[in-house]
């Protein structure tokens, strides 16, 4: 399914953080080295927790799912997220913002660095070009690009780098502009 992971670390403390193992366990715990805290899922879909067994029994992190898509986890969550709680690893402050509509527990995680750089790691919830699938269902597509624009776009600069679940990087500022026709598209 070509999906991106994304490991982060404390560079203060060594802690580190997995965005979605997706896949590929040993090509995962090798990019650790066998070194993890946290693993965190940024939906229930399939594609984005193959490798969540595998990499939690060799590890020991703790995993991390937004609370309506814990069930859809094939290990148990140690804690559920929800709009607006944070998730420190280290010294790293991630803020948790539930993007609801490409499943009902979507979220996707905001790194401000002291340096100035801000990162939106946005599963499959945020695009080049568009918001994630809802499944042709208009009230979830709306939703999903309702909390879009009022909890990214309309809260976060334009240089803010996404970080999707597939696919190429992004930023903000690019995106912005095709916000109207992604709603008159319906999609």
């Amino acid at each position: 399914m070509d999906n991106a992971c994304y490991l982060l670390e404390c560079r203060a403390t060594g802690a580190r953080l997995l965005v979605d193992a997706a896949d590929d366990a040993p090509r995962l715990l090798e990019l650790c080295d066998g070194r993890l805290d946290v693993v965190v899922t940024t939906h229930g879909h399939w594609d984005h927790h193959r490798a969540l067994p595998a990499v939690v029994a060799a590890t020991g992190a703790r995993v991390l799912v937004g609370a309506e898509d814990a069930g859809d986890l094939p290990v148990p969550a140690d804690r559920l997220l929800r709009h607006g709680d944070v998730v420190e690893v280290g010294h790293l402050r991630l803020d948790v913002v539930a993007l609801r509509g490409h499943t009902p527990g979507s979220v996707a995680l905001v790194l401000r660095d002291p340096s100035g750089r801000v990162l939106a790691l946005t599963g499959d919830s945020l695009f080049p070009g568009g918001v994630g699938a809802t499944g042709g269902d208009a009230d979830r597509f709306r939703q999903l690009l309702d909390d879009v624009e009022a909890r990214l776009l309309a809260v976060l600069p334009d240089r803010t780098e996404v970080l999707p679940g597939h696919g190429e990087p992004t930023t903000l500022g690019a995106e912005r502009p095709g916000v109207p026709q992604w709603r008159s598209r319906g999609w």
